[in-house]
């Protein structure tokens, strides 16, 4: 009997890497669309006759207590520094994949993302604080540093296969590096007093997860378990919870366990007994099978299997809730003229294109990047305006950043912003997408 499907086209050593950042891509253009829904849902409830009970219902107070311990926090923050948790551990689990077995292993293909997340931080926080200096509000510069991940991939998604795949990858590279700084100037900037003792207990226990993974030990749930202990102990520690993904996305095997040659000889055990009943019961043929659903399991490395677990759940469930928590903002005239809300929408919209095409074009010109032979100037100059999109981390900073008093004009200047970056970079693209067309036609230069 043969058992090989040979209608397929043969897989090949690149669709290690190239296969999951296809999914990875394809998940986040339709998370793109629920978050919209639940952007456009949150300001409706914001600005309705319900805004009150709205606005409550996210402060309502959920946990535990055990005598002098207090583990009560409000459902938003549960929300933003909890749940939130996994969408950096995600991020960072696609960050050492690509690092490790990706694109980015080459150092001058990965110096070009690089160098414009770089760019697309420091200067637009250059320009926020040029323009608040001595004003209220100057803490809140890290708000203007992210890419929104979802939204810049979705805005990509609606052209389809018009756009360059490197603009894709580039765009998602540089959305990725933006949200693993921004998470560490959250860790710096923007904690609490800090806690030695939680701390000390933190670092304890990511050495336990570390020799814990050196003694082979495999257990995906014993490590959820740890990391949850781990993040009780930062978020005791001052420092901001959220790092906690960061660090154990980074700490993450890429390496598998059963190669794909012991894999084939151990299901070549299985399918050589004969056919019936025969796998229940303490027999060889039943230690067999559990031996080749295991291998088959760990056929896979661990940055891999737990992506493809918690990805949907972070960009379907995760994400959307995030935006529907905090992107509810009553908007109100007089917010537009504020000096932090001019300040965001200057970083976003003006500050991130500058910055990430400036220091892009600096790396290839010193010769420290190379720019795939795809992405023209043009094209890239259209996702560094789609970096402006800072939605989802740039919420996350301003209700770290701003008091209550200037939280709305913040969220009002993020939406603008991120509006305003997203429709020049449609735009940009549909401009580009269009010309290219009308060259293939023959009727113009080529872009």
């Amino acid at each position: 009997m043969t058992h090989q499907n040979n209608s397929n086209l043969p897989t090949e050593f690149a669709d290690r890497f190239t296969k999951p950042v296809a999914r990875f891509l394809k998940i986040e253009s339709a998370a793109g669309g629920l978050l919209l829904l639940a952007v456009f849902l949150a300001l409706l409830l914001a600005n309705s006759s319900w805004a009150s009970g709205f606005f409550i219902f996210w402060e309502t107070p959920v946990g535990l207590n055990f005598g002098s311990l207090d583990f009560t926090r409000s459902l938003r923050h549960w929300i933003n520094d909890g749940l939130m948790t996994f969408f950096f551990f995600v991020i960072s689990l696609e960050l050492k994949r690509e690092l490790v077995l990706g694109e980015l292993r080459k150092p001058r293909h990965a110096a070009l993302p690089l160098a414009a997340a770089l760019g697309g931080m420091i200067v637009p926080v250059v320009i926020y604080l040029a323009l608040i200096v001595g004003q209220p509000g100057t803490h809140g510069w890290g708000t203007v540093m992210a890419t929104d991940t979802a939204f810049a991939i979705g805005c990509l998604a609606l052209f389809g296969r018009l756009v360059p795949t490197v603009l894709r990858l580039f765009l998602l590279s540089l959305a990725i590096f933006d949200d693993v700084g921004a998470i560490l100037v959250v860790a710096v900037f923007y904690g609490g007093p800090l806690s030695w003792t939680a701390t000390g207990l933190a670092i304890a226990g990511l050495g336990l997860v570390a020799g814990l993974a050196r003694l082979g030990i495999r257990s995906i749930p014993i490590y959820y378990l740890a990391g949850l202990v781990i993040w009780l102990c930062v978020d005791a520690s001052g420092i901001h919870a959220t790092i906690t993904g960061v660090v154990l996305g980074l700490m993450t095997p890429t390496r598998v366990w059963v190669s794909d040659t012991r894999l084939r000889a151990i299901l070549a055990r299985v399918l050589a007994y004969p056919g019936g009943e025969h796998w229940s019961g303490d027999t060889p043929e039943r230690s067999d099978l559990r031996a080749a659903g295991r291998a088959v399991s760990e056929s896979l490395s661990p940055v891999e299997r737990i992506e493809l677990t918690l990805h949907p759940w972070v960009g379907f469930v995760i994400m959307p809730l995030f935006a529907f928590a905090n992107a509810g903002v009553a908007i109100e005239l007089s917010d537009v003229s504020q000096k932090v809300s001019i300040a965001i929408v200057a970083g976003l919209v003006f500050g991130k294109p500058l910055g990430v095409l400036a220091f892009s074009w600096g790396a290839v010109r010193l010769g420290l990047a190379t720019r795939p032979t795809h992405l023209s100037w043009p094209f890239l100059t259209a996702g560094a305006f789609l970096a402006g999109i800072g939605f989802t981390m740039s919420l996350f900073i301003a209700n770290l950043a701003f008091d209550p008093n200037q939280l709305g004009a913040a969220k009002l200047g993020i939406l603008m912003g991120s509006a305003v970056s997203a429709i020049i970079g449609l735009l940009a693209l549909l401009w580009l997408v269009t010309r290219s067309d009308l060259r293939r036609n023959g009727t113009t230069e080529e872009v």
